[in-house]
Protein backbone atom coordinates (compact mmCIF):
# COMPACT_ATOMS: atom_id res chain seq x y z
CA UNK A 1 0.00 0.00 0.00
CA UNK A 2 1.42 3.74 -1.10
CA UNK A 3 1.22 5.99 1.87
CA UNK A 4 -0.34 9.35 1.84
CA UNK A 5 3.18 11.01 1.45
CA UNK A 6 3.89 9.25 -1.28
CA UNK A 7 0.61 9.90 -3.33
CA UNK A 8 0.80 13.91 -2.82
CA UNK A 9 4.52 13.68 -3.31
CA UNK A 10 3.93 11.50 -6.94
CA UNK A 11 1.19 14.04 -7.39
CA UNK A 12 2.96 17.44 -7.12
CA UNK A 13 5.73 15.68 -9.87
CA UNK A 14 3.08 14.85 -12.11
CA UNK A 15 1.79 18.42 -12.17
CA UNK A 16 5.39 19.63 -12.27
CA UNK A 17 5.63 17.56 -15.35
CA UNK A 18 3.03 18.98 -16.89
CA UNK A 19 3.60 22.50 -16.28
CA UNK A 20 7.24 22.13 -17.96
CA UNK A 21 5.75 19.85 -20.81
CA UNK A 22 3.02 22.92 -21.61
CA UNK A 23 5.35 25.44 -21.16
CA UNK A 24 8.18 23.73 -23.68
CA UNK A 25 5.53 23.53 -26.19
CA UNK A 26 4.75 27.42 -25.92
CA UNK A 27 8.02 28.04 -26.25
CA UNK A 28 8.91 25.63 -29.39
CA UNK A 29 5.48 27.68 -30.70
CA UNK A 30 6.82 31.10 -29.93
CA UNK A 31 10.14 29.68 -31.80
CA UNK A 32 8.72 28.39 -34.72
CA UNK A 33 6.78 31.70 -35.31
CA UNK A 34 4.09 32.46 -38.34
CA UNK A 35 4.34 32.09 -41.75
CA UNK A 36 4.72 33.77 -44.82
CA UNK A 37 2.54 32.22 -47.56
CA UNK A 38 1.75 34.12 -50.61
CA UNK A 39 1.40 37.47 -52.12
CA UNK A 40 -1.09 38.47 -54.02
CA UNK A 41 -1.79 41.61 -56.13
CA UNK A 42 -4.68 43.71 -57.81
CA UNK A 43 -4.27 46.92 -60.19
CA UNK A 44 -6.82 49.24 -61.38
CA UNK A 45 -6.39 52.67 -62.50
CA UNK A 46 -3.97 54.26 -60.49
CA UNK A 47 -4.83 52.25 -57.95
CA UNK A 48 -3.26 48.75 -56.47
CA UNK A 49 -3.73 46.32 -53.82
CA UNK A 50 -1.14 44.15 -52.43
CA UNK A 51 -2.41 41.25 -49.84
CA UNK A 52 0.03 38.97 -47.95
CA UNK A 53 -1.33 35.77 -46.97
CA UNK A 54 -0.02 35.23 -42.85
CA UNK A 55 -0.57 31.94 -41.10
CA UNK A 56 -1.15 33.81 -37.88
CA UNK A 57 -1.84 37.69 -36.53
CA UNK A 58 1.76 39.08 -36.90
CA UNK A 59 3.44 42.59 -36.28
CA UNK A 60 4.52 44.77 -39.37
CA UNK A 61 5.92 47.93 -40.02
CA UNK A 62 5.12 49.59 -43.13
CA UNK A 63 7.35 52.31 -44.95
CA UNK A 64 8.20 53.62 -48.12
CA UNK A 65 12.14 55.45 -49.01
CA UNK A 66 12.92 57.39 -52.06
CA UNK A 67 16.16 57.02 -54.48
CA UNK A 68 14.55 54.90 -55.46
CA UNK A 69 10.98 54.40 -54.49
CA UNK A 70 10.39 51.47 -52.64
CA UNK A 71 8.04 50.09 -50.03
CA UNK A 72 9.37 47.86 -47.43
CA UNK A 73 7.24 45.43 -45.66
CA UNK A 74 8.69 44.12 -42.26
CA UNK A 75 6.79 41.25 -40.49
CA UNK A 76 8.12 40.83 -37.17
CA UNK A 77 8.06 36.85 -36.60
CA UNK A 78 6.95 35.72 -39.96
CA UNK A 79 9.19 32.90 -42.46
CA UNK A 80 8.45 33.35 -45.83
CA UNK A 81 7.64 29.70 -46.74
CA UNK A 82 9.48 28.53 -50.63
CA UNK A 83 9.17 31.39 -52.95
CA UNK A 84 6.41 34.00 -53.87
CA UNK A 85 6.17 32.97 -57.77
CA UNK A 86 5.06 34.36 -60.38
CA UNK A 87 3.38 37.69 -59.88
CA UNK A 88 1.67 39.73 -62.39
CA UNK A 89 3.35 43.37 -61.87
CA UNK A 90 1.67 44.87 -65.43
CA UNK A 91 0.01 47.86 -64.68
CA UNK A 92 0.91 48.21 -61.33
CA UNK A 93 3.79 50.61 -60.07
CA UNK A 94 5.35 47.84 -59.11
CA UNK A 95 8.47 46.62 -60.48
CA UNK A 96 9.66 44.48 -58.73
CA UNK A 97 9.72 42.20 -55.61
CA UNK A 98 12.41 41.31 -53.27
CA UNK A 99 12.08 38.77 -50.37
CA UNK A 100 15.27 38.10 -47.34
CA UNK A 101 15.20 37.28 -43.60
CA UNK A 102 15.56 39.92 -41.04
CA UNK A 103 16.23 38.24 -37.43
CA UNK A 104 13.38 36.24 -36.74
CA UNK A 105 11.06 37.52 -39.25
CA UNK A 106 10.78 38.48 -43.29
CA UNK A 107 11.50 41.68 -45.37
CA UNK A 108 9.38 42.12 -48.48
CA UNK A 109 10.81 45.32 -50.57
CA UNK A 110 8.66 46.50 -53.56
CA UNK A 111 10.59 48.51 -56.37
CA UNK A 112 8.11 50.71 -57.73
CA UNK A 113 8.48 53.19 -60.84
CA UNK A 114 7.53 56.05 -58.75
CA UNK A 115 5.91 57.55 -55.42
CA UNK A 116 2.84 55.94 -54.04
CA UNK A 117 0.81 56.71 -50.82
CA UNK A 118 0.08 53.63 -49.11
CA UNK A 119 -2.88 52.34 -46.30
CA UNK A 120 -2.07 49.29 -44.45
CA UNK A 121 -4.62 47.25 -42.41
CA UNK A 122 -4.58 43.30 -41.24
CA UNK A 123 -8.03 41.84 -41.84
CA UNK A 124 -8.55 38.09 -39.34
CA UNK A 125 -9.52 35.00 -41.41
CA UNK A 126 -12.79 35.15 -42.91
CA UNK A 127 -14.38 32.53 -45.04
CA UNK A 128 -12.01 30.30 -46.49
CA UNK A 129 -9.03 32.88 -46.03
CA UNK A 130 -6.83 33.45 -43.87
CA UNK A 131 -4.83 36.74 -41.61
CA UNK A 132 -3.92 38.50 -44.28
CA UNK A 133 -2.12 42.01 -44.33
CA UNK A 134 -3.60 44.53 -47.08
CA UNK A 135 -1.62 47.66 -48.79
CA UNK A 136 -3.32 49.55 -50.54
CA UNK A 137 -0.81 51.77 -53.16
CA UNK A 138 -2.39 54.97 -54.70
CA UNK A 139 0.05 56.61 -57.81
CA UNK A 140 1.56 59.81 -56.80
CA UNK A 141 1.86 62.12 -59.11
CA UNK A 142 -0.10 62.87 -62.38
CA UNK A 143 -0.76 59.11 -62.72
CA UNK A 144 -3.42 59.92 -59.47
CA UNK A 145 -6.91 60.43 -59.47
CA UNK A 146 -7.83 64.07 -59.25
CA UNK A 147 -8.25 66.08 -56.31
CA UNK A 148 -11.76 66.73 -55.88
CA UNK A 149 -12.78 70.55 -56.68
CA UNK A 150 -12.37 72.71 -53.96
CA UNK A 151 -14.35 75.63 -52.97
CA UNK A 152 -12.24 78.86 -52.13
CA UNK A 153 -11.71 79.49 -48.41
CA UNK A 154 -12.97 82.34 -46.62
CA UNK A 155 -10.82 85.01 -45.50
CA UNK A 156 -11.74 85.10 -41.60
CA UNK A 157 -11.03 88.26 -39.28
CA UNK A 158 -9.04 87.61 -36.31
CA UNK A 159 -10.99 87.36 -32.48
CA UNK A 160 -14.20 88.37 -31.96
CA UNK A 161 -16.42 85.10 -32.49
CA UNK A 162 -16.36 81.29 -31.86
CA UNK A 163 -15.75 78.22 -33.99
CA UNK A 164 -19.09 76.45 -35.06
CA UNK A 165 -18.20 72.59 -33.72
CA UNK A 166 -18.87 69.67 -35.67
CA UNK A 167 -19.43 66.58 -34.47
CA UNK A 168 -17.29 63.78 -36.09
CA UNK A 169 -19.17 60.37 -35.90
CA UNK A 170 -17.61 57.10 -37.01
CA UNK A 171 -20.49 54.25 -37.33
CA UNK A 172 -20.28 50.81 -35.29
CA UNK A 173 -17.09 50.38 -33.62
CA UNK A 174 -15.06 47.35 -31.30
CA UNK A 175 -17.88 44.40 -30.84
CA UNK A 176 -20.02 46.10 -33.53
CA UNK A 177 -17.96 45.57 -36.96
CA UNK A 178 -20.66 47.09 -39.41
CA UNK A 179 -21.30 46.16 -42.79
CA UNK A 180 -18.49 43.24 -44.08
CA UNK A 181 -17.17 43.76 -47.66
CA UNK A 182 -16.69 41.05 -50.07
CA UNK A 183 -12.96 40.89 -49.37
CA UNK A 184 -13.46 40.85 -45.55
CA UNK A 185 -13.40 44.61 -45.14
CA UNK A 186 -15.12 45.67 -41.97
CA UNK A 187 -17.31 48.94 -42.33
CA UNK A 188 -15.97 49.94 -38.39
CA UNK A 189 -12.64 50.37 -39.62
CA UNK A 190 -13.22 52.23 -42.99
CA UNK A 191 -15.62 54.92 -41.85
CA UNK A 192 -13.17 55.50 -38.55
CA UNK A 193 -10.27 55.99 -40.71
CA UNK A 194 -13.11 58.43 -42.81
CA UNK A 195 -13.82 60.20 -39.47
CA UNK A 196 -10.13 61.15 -38.78
CA UNK A 197 -9.83 62.68 -41.64
CA UNK A 198 -12.79 64.87 -41.99
CA UNK A 199 -11.91 65.64 -38.46
CA UNK A 200 -8.35 66.49 -39.22
CA UNK A 201 -9.56 69.04 -42.37
CA UNK A 202 -12.44 70.32 -40.25
CA UNK A 203 -9.58 71.59 -37.67
CA UNK A 204 -7.16 72.55 -40.50
CA UNK A 205 -10.40 74.67 -41.86
CA UNK A 206 -10.67 78.16 -40.57
CA UNK A 207 -13.81 79.00 -38.15
CA UNK A 208 -14.42 75.49 -37.63
CA UNK A 209 -13.58 72.60 -34.83
CA UNK A 210 -14.24 68.91 -34.91
CA UNK A 211 -15.22 66.61 -32.12
CA UNK A 212 -15.33 63.10 -32.76
CA UNK A 213 -17.63 60.68 -30.83
CA UNK A 214 -15.22 57.83 -31.19
CA UNK A 215 -11.07 58.17 -31.72
CA UNK A 216 -10.43 53.94 -31.80
CA UNK A 217 -11.84 50.79 -32.41
CA UNK A 218 -14.21 50.92 -29.49
CA UNK A 219 -18.15 50.62 -29.15
CA UNK A 220 -20.05 53.39 -27.99
CA UNK A 221 -23.97 53.29 -27.35
CA UNK A 222 -25.94 55.38 -30.17
CA UNK A 223 -27.71 57.73 -27.26
CA UNK A 224 -24.49 58.10 -25.82
CA UNK A 225 -23.06 59.36 -29.38
CA UNK A 226 -25.55 62.03 -29.29
CA UNK A 227 -24.97 63.10 -25.69
CA UNK A 228 -21.12 63.56 -26.31
CA UNK A 229 -21.84 66.05 -28.82
CA UNK A 230 -23.94 67.81 -26.87
CA UNK A 231 -21.75 67.86 -24.29
CA UNK A 232 -19.71 69.60 -26.38
CA UNK A 233 -22.39 71.78 -27.55
CA UNK A 234 -21.33 71.01 -31.03
CA UNK A 235 -23.60 72.80 -33.68
CA UNK A 236 -24.00 69.84 -36.17
CA UNK A 237 -23.50 66.18 -36.28
CA UNK A 238 -22.41 64.42 -39.19
CA UNK A 239 -22.59 60.37 -38.54
CA UNK A 240 -19.75 58.89 -41.16
CA UNK A 241 -21.25 54.99 -42.57
CA UNK A 242 -20.71 52.78 -45.60
CA UNK A 243 -23.96 51.18 -47.21
CA UNK A 244 -24.23 47.29 -47.64
CA UNK A 245 -27.05 45.10 -49.24
CA UNK A 246 -27.43 41.27 -49.97
CA UNK A 247 -26.17 41.49 -53.77
CA UNK A 248 -22.63 43.15 -55.17
CA UNK A 249 -24.63 45.76 -57.93
CA UNK A 250 -25.78 49.12 -55.74
CA UNK A 251 -22.99 51.69 -55.43
CA UNK A 252 -22.74 55.39 -54.91
CA UNK A 253 -23.13 57.63 -51.87
CA UNK A 254 -26.43 58.81 -49.94
CA UNK A 255 -27.13 61.41 -47.90
CA UNK A 256 -30.05 61.14 -44.73
CA UNK A 257 -31.63 63.58 -42.34
CA UNK A 258 -34.61 62.49 -39.50
CA UNK A 259 -37.69 61.78 -41.01
CA UNK A 260 -40.98 63.57 -40.13
CA UNK A 261 -41.92 61.04 -38.42
CA UNK A 262 -38.92 60.18 -36.58
CA UNK A 263 -38.76 63.57 -35.36
CA UNK A 264 -42.32 63.15 -33.65
CA UNK A 265 -41.74 60.38 -32.38
CA UNK A 266 -38.60 61.73 -30.80
CA UNK A 267 -40.14 64.85 -29.77
CA UNK A 268 -42.40 62.97 -27.29
CA UNK A 269 -40.16 60.69 -25.94
CA UNK A 270 -37.90 63.42 -24.71
CA UNK A 271 -40.80 64.85 -22.98
CA UNK A 272 -41.70 61.51 -21.38
CA UNK A 273 -38.49 60.70 -20.21
CA UNK A 274 -37.07 61.86 -16.81
CA UNK A 275 -33.42 62.25 -17.77
CA UNK A 276 -33.94 64.24 -20.56
CA UNK A 277 -36.61 66.39 -18.31
CA UNK A 278 -33.56 66.92 -16.25
CA UNK A 279 -31.74 67.76 -19.26
CA UNK A 280 -33.94 70.52 -20.48
CA UNK A 281 -34.22 72.04 -17.18
CA UNK A 282 -30.31 72.37 -16.94
CA UNK A 283 -29.69 73.03 -20.43
CA UNK A 284 -29.11 76.93 -21.79
CA UNK A 285 -31.18 75.89 -25.10
CA UNK A 286 -34.16 74.43 -22.92
CA UNK A 287 -34.21 76.59 -20.11
CA UNK A 288 -37.64 78.23 -21.66
CA UNK A 289 -39.45 74.87 -21.85
CA UNK A 290 -39.03 74.45 -18.35
CA UNK A 291 -40.87 77.04 -17.36
CA UNK A 292 -44.05 76.13 -19.35
CA UNK A 293 -46.90 73.83 -19.10
CA UNK A 294 -46.69 70.24 -21.07
CA UNK A 295 -48.65 71.36 -23.95
CA UNK A 296 -47.03 74.08 -24.50
CA UNK A 297 -43.40 71.97 -24.18
CA UNK A 298 -44.82 69.88 -26.78
CA UNK A 299 -45.22 72.39 -29.31
CA UNK A 300 -41.79 74.27 -28.73
CA UNK A 301 -40.03 71.26 -28.42
CA UNK A 302 -41.62 69.82 -32.11
CA UNK A 303 -41.03 73.72 -33.67
CA UNK A 304 -37.27 73.11 -32.10
CA UNK A 305 -37.62 70.09 -33.91
CA UNK A 306 -38.80 71.17 -37.32
CA UNK A 307 -36.05 74.03 -37.53
CA UNK A 308 -33.29 71.38 -36.59
CA UNK A 309 -34.27 69.06 -39.46
CA UNK A 310 -34.94 72.04 -42.10
CA UNK A 311 -31.23 72.87 -41.05
CA UNK A 312 -30.35 69.43 -41.79
CA UNK A 313 -31.75 68.90 -44.99
CA UNK A 314 -30.25 71.99 -45.73
CA UNK A 315 -26.85 71.50 -45.27
CA UNK A 316 -27.83 67.31 -46.73
CA UNK A 317 -28.28 68.92 -49.85
CA UNK A 318 -25.20 70.83 -50.17
CA UNK A 319 -23.06 67.99 -49.49
CA UNK A 320 -24.85 65.46 -51.67
CA UNK A 321 -24.12 67.94 -54.93
CA UNK A 322 -20.78 67.75 -53.60
CA UNK A 323 -20.64 64.26 -53.24
CA UNK A 324 -22.12 63.67 -56.92
CA UNK A 325 -18.80 65.42 -58.35
CA UNK A 326 -16.29 62.73 -57.27
CA UNK A 327 -18.67 59.56 -56.98
CA UNK A 328 -21.98 57.94 -58.18
CA UNK A 329 -25.08 58.71 -56.10
CA UNK A 330 -27.05 56.00 -54.92
CA UNK A 331 -29.99 58.77 -54.49
CA UNK A 332 -30.26 61.70 -56.13
CA UNK A 333 -31.81 64.00 -52.91
CA UNK A 334 -31.46 63.87 -49.23
CA UNK A 335 -33.35 60.86 -47.85
CA UNK A 336 -35.29 60.68 -44.74
CA UNK A 337 -34.79 57.70 -42.20
CA UNK A 338 -35.84 57.68 -38.41
CA UNK A 339 -31.99 57.17 -37.59
CA UNK A 340 -31.38 57.16 -33.56
CA UNK A 341 -28.21 58.82 -34.09
CA UNK A 342 -30.02 61.49 -35.69
CA UNK A 343 -32.92 62.01 -33.03
CA UNK A 344 -31.52 65.21 -30.96
CA UNK A 345 -34.05 68.00 -30.80
CA UNK A 346 -31.56 70.24 -30.67
CA UNK A 347 -28.74 69.80 -32.98
CA UNK A 348 -28.88 69.47 -37.06
CA UNK A 349 -27.77 65.63 -38.11
CA UNK A 350 -26.78 64.20 -41.47
CA UNK A 351 -25.95 60.60 -41.74
CA UNK A 352 -23.98 60.28 -44.66
CA UNK A 353 -23.48 57.01 -46.56
CA UNK A 354 -20.02 56.88 -48.69
CA UNK A 355 -20.70 54.17 -50.61
CA UNK A 356 -21.62 50.22 -50.71
CA UNK A 357 -19.09 48.80 -48.80
CA UNK A 358 -21.01 45.47 -50.48
CA UNK A 359 -19.98 46.15 -53.96
CA UNK A 360 -16.36 44.78 -54.96
CA UNK A 361 -14.82 47.99 -56.82
CA UNK A 362 -16.78 50.48 -54.15
CA UNK A 363 -15.17 48.43 -51.12
CA UNK A 364 -11.84 48.20 -52.93
CA UNK A 365 -12.37 52.51 -53.21
CA UNK A 366 -13.39 52.96 -49.88
CA UNK A 367 -9.73 51.93 -49.11
CA UNK A 368 -8.22 54.15 -51.01
CA UNK A 369 -6.33 56.89 -49.37
CA UNK A 370 -6.96 59.29 -52.55
CA UNK A 371 -10.99 58.40 -52.62
CA UNK A 372 -11.20 58.67 -49.07
CA UNK A 373 -9.82 62.58 -49.15
CA UNK A 374 -12.17 63.23 -51.86
CA UNK A 375 -15.40 61.95 -49.91
CA UNK A 376 -13.63 64.04 -47.01
CA UNK A 377 -13.42 67.13 -48.92
CA UNK A 378 -16.87 66.95 -49.99
CA UNK A 379 -18.69 66.97 -47.04
CA UNK A 380 -15.99 69.43 -45.83
CA UNK A 381 -17.00 72.08 -48.51
CA UNK A 382 -20.66 71.17 -47.88
CA UNK A 383 -20.54 71.79 -44.59
CA UNK A 384 -18.76 75.09 -45.00
CA UNK A 385 -20.95 76.72 -47.88
CA UNK A 386 -24.20 75.96 -45.69
CA UNK A 387 -22.66 77.96 -43.03
CA UNK A 388 -21.42 80.60 -44.90
CA UNK A 389 -25.02 81.01 -46.01
CA UNK A 390 -26.34 80.61 -42.30
CA UNK A 391 -23.63 81.22 -39.78
CA UNK A 392 -24.47 80.37 -36.31
CA UNK A 393 -24.73 83.54 -33.79
CA UNK A 394 -21.26 84.85 -32.08
CA UNK A 395 -19.10 82.78 -34.42
CA UNK A 396 -16.46 83.55 -36.95
CA UNK A 397 -18.17 83.00 -39.39
CA UNK A 398 -21.12 85.15 -38.63
CA UNK A 399 -18.35 88.07 -37.55
CA UNK A 400 -16.96 87.42 -41.63
CA UNK A 401 -20.36 88.13 -43.09
CA UNK A 402 -21.29 91.02 -40.82
CA UNK A 403 -24.08 89.21 -39.30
Amino acid sequence: MIDRETRSGRRRGARLLACLSGALLFWSLMALGGEVQDLRLRSEAAHTRVVLDLSTAMASDVFTLRGPDRLVIDLAEGRLVGELGDVPLAGSPITGIRTGARGDGTRVVLDLSGPVEVESHELPPAGLQGHRLVLDLAESGPASAPPAPVDPAPSLPTGGGRDIVIAVDAGHGGKDPGAVGPSGTYEKDVVLELARRLARRLNEAPGFRAVLTRDRDVYVGLRRRTTIAREHRVDFFVSIHADAVDRPGPHGSSVYALSTSGASSESARWLANSENRAVIADDEAFIALAEQDMATRSALLDLSMNATLNQSLAAGGRILERLGRINDLHKSQVEQAAFVVLKSPDIPSLLVETGFISNPNEERRLQSGAHQQALVTSIVEGLRAHFQAEPPEGTLLAASSGR
